[in-house]
């Protein structure tokens, strides 16, 4: 299924959700691979977090059911009259979950904490030069150069309540450490936050305050991690849960013959790719190569790339689901590089010729980590990849583990070659460029989430022209030339697009967002 053709889909999906309405309040169970490592919006930029958090806190904008941006506590937008950047008019008459009122200087509180270096969601606000309170219910985000696409890049931009964060010690996000906002929430959103025992269950309750229209009669909400694959399709098979994200790929014919369940499938945003330790100037796990890093070649890293068997993983592992990538937006997002749509083909003995072109003709041994629990066969996946690389001569030591112990350890420059997948928050090709692609530099809070540091000149001042152009054509070559670099010099290794297998009881009515977000203000349960 296409991007586009998906969006239509979400689109009939809500149209269906808003008919089928039960007059009967219910509990629903659901489970995922991955629980919420926190509860702080500001601490972990990652989609499990983001995800569950948008159903307890909001920001000033929010995605539909078709993934545009449409109010939420702020009421409209405009762009600043005489300067760059964007006033918005918030929402009047909203509380938070404890009474207080929403105002302002909730706002511009949040923005000094996401912005913060101790906040992981930083990148959001590089473009911002200044944030001024109007009034109590008017804001200005002043920005370095016309940015039209701010308001959509703010989109998970989650709003904590000024008062609730300093008087609980909270008024910094703890990204690997823990403070009082890492347990507990105190949103505007429709649910609140009943119960929390990480790794084992989380309870919401609806928020019966809640400004908006409520189009869900769930009466209380119980969110349960599986990290076991077949433990999980059981939980829903034997109806102790009433819906899973993701189902294993192998699965979905059993689940598609049972009476009483669907699944829905879609694709995903989601590219997934290989990364390298670009600044890494020694290999870290290599038994044979110790005093220099292979992959700093782009030579190397392109030996690599055409030694993946894209068609070869879809078969084996993703029973068909997957599309191959050739840059780090799927096609059909905004700003997607039709002059660069080709990727490196399979091709071993290329591979070989290219190791024995940058004085590797033997090959050399190197550390490949990945994830076990956070994307569909990820491990699976890189295990393929091991023997795919093996047999040209990169001999990959595999390290799995739970993405629990992962960003950990990438932030901590604990790899050779690294397992990621990115999806763009703005469904435009910037996102990536800003977070992945940019060098890192704390000061502009770019390249947050660019682990090995990958760097070019050029890529660094092409962001900015991409950030201010209004015009299509203009931009969309800006964006050419740079995803060209990147091809070039084999930033990364795109493999395909992730799809979307979710799996549910027929009684569920849901919406599959192209994201992997799971809203439930618009789950019923029949």
């Amino acid at each position: 299924m296409t991007f586009s053709k998906l969006m239509q889909s979400s689109a009939l999906a809500a149209v269906l959700l808003l008919g089928a309405q039960s007059a009967y309040a219910e509990t629903f169970r659901w489970a995922s691979t991955t629980d919420p490592q926190t509860m702080d919006p500001h601490a972990v930029n990652a989609a499990p977090v983001l995800s569950f958090l948008n159903n307890v806190y909001e920001g000033l904008v929010r995605r539909s059911e078709t993934m545009a941006i449409e109010p939420s506590l702020a009421t409209s937008w405009e762009p600043l009259e005489g300067e760059n950047g964007w006033r918005f008019n918030l929402r009047q008459g909203v509380s938070f979950q404890d009474g207080s009122a929403f105002t302002a200087e909730d706002v511009m509180f949040s923005y000094q904490r996401a912005s913060d270096e101790a906040a992981d969601v930083r990148s959001w606000f590089a473009p911002v030069s200044e944030v001024r309170v109007v009034d109590d219910y008017t804001i200005d985000f002043v920005t370095n150069a016309p940015n039209p696409l701010f308001p959509d890049s703010i989109a998970n931009f989650m709003i904590l309540d000024k008062d609730w964060a300093e008087r609980n010690d909270a008024a910094l996000p703890a990204r690997d450490a823990e403070n009082f906002a890492t347990m507990n929430v105190n949103g505007t959103g429709p649910f609140m936050l009943a119960s929390r025992d990480p790794g084992v269950e989380t309870r919401l309750a609806p928020n019966t305050g809640w400004w908006d229209t409520a189009n869900h009669n769930v009466t209380e909400a119980i969110f349960t991690p599986i990290g076991n694959s077949a433990t999980g399709l059981a939980a829903l098979l034997s109806g102790e849960i009433d819906f899973i994200q993701p189902i294993p790929l192998q699965d979905v014919a059993q689940v598609e013959t049972r009476d009483g369940f669907k699944v829905l499938e879609g694709e995903e945003t989601r590219v997934i790719m290989f990364g390298f330790g670009h600044e890494h100037d020694k290999l870290l796990y290599s038994s044979d190569i110790t005093d220099t890093n292979p992959f700093q070649d782009p030579i190397v890293r392109l030996a690599a790339a055409h030694a993946i068997d894209i068609a070869a993983i879809d078969r084996v592992i993703m029973r068909g689901k997957i599309e191959a990538a050739s840059q780090l937006v799927p096609a059909g997002i905004s700003g997607f590089s039709e002059a660069n749509a080709d990727r490196p083909g399979y091709d071993p003995e290329r591979a070989k010729a290219l190791l024995a072109e940058a004085g590797y003709p033997d090959g050399f041994s190197f550390g490949l980590k990945c994830t076990n629990d956070r994307y569909i066969n990820d491990e699976a996946l890189c295990r393929a990849a091991a023997s795919m690389f093996a047999a040209v001569g990169l001999k990959a030591d595999l390290t799995t583990g739970p993405v629990r112990d992962y960003w950990t350890q990438l932030r901590a420059d604990d790899f050779d070659m690294y397992l990621l997948g990115w999806s763009p928050g703005t469904f435009d090709a910037e996102h990536p460029i800003r977070f992945l692609l940019h060098t890192q530099n704390d000061e502009k809070k770019l390249g947050s989430w660019n682990f090995g540091n990958y760097s070019n000149a050029r890529v660094d001042e092409l962001l900015p022209l991409i950030q201010q152009e209004i015009d299509p054509s203009a931009r969309q070559a800006l964006i050419d030339e740079l995803v060209g670099i990147t091809q070039d010099e084999v930033a990364y290794i795109p493999l395909y697009t992730q799809p979307l297998i979710w799996a549910a009881k027929d009684k569920i009515d849901l919406t599959q967002r192209a994201d992997n977000f799971f809203m439930l203000r618009w789950v019923t349960v029949n």
